[in-house]
């Protein structure tokens, strides 16, 4: 599977719901539009918050990948 690269990393490894949203919802607005932020999490719930979050707030949730526990959440700032 090939995911864009992306401009900006978010770490939120060990974060629970709902501080991975919240931190991912500061960094995108210091972003510019167009760019792509990854974040980094584990906590399962992160594949549905980030998505809802993302359809609410106008940006696009491009892909997840999973790299063990951890997993890769490209989102396309709106």
């Amino acid at each position: 599977m090939n995911l864009p690269t992306w401009d900006v990393e978010l770490d939120c490894e060990g974060m629970l719901c709902p501080l991975p949203v919240l931190k991912a919802r500061k960094r995108l607005g210091a972003m510019a539009r167009g760019q792509v932020l990854c974040v980094r999490a584990t906590d399962a719930m992160a594949r549905i918050d980030l998505p809802h979050f993302c359809a609410e707030a106008g940006h696009h949730y491009l892909e997840a990948r999973d790299e063990g526990l951890m997993t890769l959440h490209l989102i396309r700032v709106g």
